[in-house]
């Protein structure tokens, strides 16, 4: 069965700077964790790039923000961030660090959305091309709970963790999967069409499936059944996935707790492993986690699948210790 959410690490060594991206298939779009070096993503990729949440702004997480603005830059686009407090004031820098005499050749209106995610509430505002990147008057919403976005098909949430400093952790779920069976499609006689797009952004957006659908058929004719039907007609839906990213934590016992309630039955894990067992005292002094720790909290999380990275450099000659402790851990019987 296709996904029609991909999740990959942007970068595939366990060394270099951590940040997920997930391609969202059937949409031609993409969202990202974090905005470490992009360099391994295409243009193509980042021009789908609709929201980036970005879990802290240390350098290795952060530093890919100039990439993004230099691809994304003279499109016609809003791309929306989020992250922990200071986020305004931190692309405020970034974009005060570059000279905008030549903003009026641009015809469209590009721009950054940016989100400040507190414990009680969420602060915004924007960036637009069109107003040199000054930003807008701060708007603060107190009804968070928590939810970051909220989509027909899926939504993200996030929890504020401790890296010595407030850093964010996020889980993205999907409600549900809708699996269009080509075979189906044949044996009643229908075309494929972008008429199946809209159909399945209908089941997602529409909560009474009674709704009367219009379906084109071949030689021009069009007929006309309800969502439910043809649902069960021509579909598969199944459970949705849930993808979690968490790096850059302390190992105490405030994020675990935190770590477990957000990534608790995730399909796929996105979890830091930065320091070998033994050199706990190191992760202690860093705010990290170590590999063990984080095949403990994958496995009591029921995580169907653990994917570490963001390992330290201590370890660039020996990598599969890190690895090996952490799925020891996860794979291993409970403590």
């Amino acid at each position: 069965m296709r996904a029609a959410i991909r999740p990959r690490l942007v970068n595939s060594d366990p060394f270099d700077d951590p940040g997920l991206f997930i391609h969202f298939v059937f949409a031609k779009r993409a969202i990202l964790f974090d905005l470490g070096d992009l360099r391994a993503l295409s243009p193509k990729d980042l021009l789908k790039v609709t929201h980036v949440f970005i879990s802290h702004t240390h350098v290795d997480h952060f530093i890919g923000f100039d990439h993004l603005l230099r691809i994304c830059l003279g499109r016609d686009k809003i791309i929306h961030l989020y992250g922990p407090a200071g986020l305004i004031g931190n692309v405020q820098g970034k974009l005060a660090g570059y000279s905008w005499n030549l903003l009026d050749n641009y015809e469209n209106e590009f721009g950054f959305r940016v989100t400040e995610v507190h414990e009680d509430h969420l602060a915004s505002c924007s960036f637009l091309a069109g107003n040199t990147f000054r930003p807008t008057s701060l708007e603060v919403n107190r009804g968070f709970q928590g939810i970051l976005l909220e989509e027909p098909d899926f939504t993200i949430e996030t929890a504020i963790l401790d890296h010595g400093l407030p850093c964010l952790g996020f889980a993205l779920k999907e409600r549900f999967h809708v699996n269009v069976l080509k075979a189906r499609l044949e044996e009643y006689g229908m075309e494929v069409g972008p008429w199946l797009r809209d159909f399945k952004q209908a089941l997602y957006a529409t909560p009474d499936w009674s709704e009367k659908i219009c379906v084109p058929m071949p030689e021009g004719e069009v007929r006309e059944f309800s969502m439910e039907e043809l649902a069960n007609r021509i579909t598969l839906i199944t459970p949705g996935q849930k993808i979690v990213y968490i790096t850059d934590v302390a190992g105490h016992a405030s994020n675990q707790e935190k770590i477990l309630a957000l990534a608790k039955d995730a399909d796929q894990l996105f979890i830091e492993a930065s320091f070998a067992d033994e050199d706990g005292d190191l992760a202690l002094a860093r705010n990290h986690l170590t590999a063990g720790l984080a095949g403990r909290l994958a496995k009591k999380a029921n995580a169907g699948q653990m994917i570490n990275f963001h390992f330290s450099p201590r370890y660039q000659e020996e990598p599969e210790i890190v690895q090996a402790q952490a799925l020891k851990a996860f794979e291993g019987p409970e403590d």
